[in-house]
């Protein structure tokens, strides 16, 4: 299997266990998951399902205890750590719940920032940055700070820094979880079309109607997956009608 025609993401027995003896607490057990480049899914399970564990680890964050990881093609754990480090720049983009843009960076600089510190050029960052914001329609507001968006717009500038450049995963961590139901669905509708463009989106939620967004769905109990399913999104969704 090549790295062009392997999944974007493909992890296969993977455990993680903290701590040892009774204090010992495992997160994941066995689990295995494939997605595709171009293909959404959302992961849903209560508290300490270990939701949060299988994205750090499907993002490079954090080592599994056993099992094995790979990312459009490449072992982890056959990688340095600064062939991870530059993985996590150059492959995989992060969206978490409460955006993590930089304050004192405008918006073309908090998206183009990946690239700056991947060293590509200036004029190849601010353009790349630029294409970015235009998909997820942000770029008139590529001059502003943060602190002068909504929280529906910090999050689509997000949504662009994660995807900026040449992004194969990208992965969302209850993104939608500070904002309303309709700018929510923005945000959902921007995840979605990253996946309509090609990328792998690994979507983290506890809200089923934001689970049908997804392609499939993967439930997770006690750090195992228990079903899995296609998703459906609702008509309404699709049309904008009620």
């Amino acid at each position: 299997m090549t790295a062009d025609t392997a999944p974007a993401l493909w992890m296969s027995g993977v455990t993680k266990t903290y701590g040892t003896g009774e204090a010992q607490v495992t997160a994941l057990v066995d689990f295995t998951l494939d997605v595709q480049a171009g293909e959404m899914v959302a992961v849903m399970g209560t508290s300490g399902s270990g939701k949060s564990t299988l994205l750090a680890i499907a993002g490079a964050l954090l080592t599994p205890t056993s099992g094995t990881v790979e990312v459009a093609g490449q072992s982890l754990d056959r990688m340095s750590r600064t062939a991870l480090a530059r993985l996590r720049r150059e492959r995989i983009g992060f969206v978490f719940q409460d955006f993590n843009l930089l304050p004192s960076l405008t918006v073309l600089e908090n998206v183009a920032l990946p690239l700056d510190l991947a060293g590509a050029s200036r004029a190849t960052a601010r353009s790349q940055a630029r294409r970015a914001l235009a998909s997820v329609g942000m770029r008139q507001r590529a001059a502003n700070y943060p602190d002068e968006l909504s929280g529906g717009q910090q999050q689509r500038v997000a949504i662009a820094r994660a995807t900026v450049g040449s992004r194969q995963l990208l992965l969302a961590d209850e993104p939608t979880g500070a904002l309303d139901s309709v700018t929510g669905d923005h945000v959902l509708e921007g995840l979605r079309e990253r996946a309509d463009d090609g990328a792998a989106v690994v979507l983290v939620t506890h809200d089923a109607r934001h689970a049908a967004w997804a392609d499939r769905i993967v439930y997770l109990a006690d750090g195992r997956m228990v079903d899995q399913a296609r998703a459906s999104l609702p008509d309404q969704l699709l049309t904008g009608k009620p």
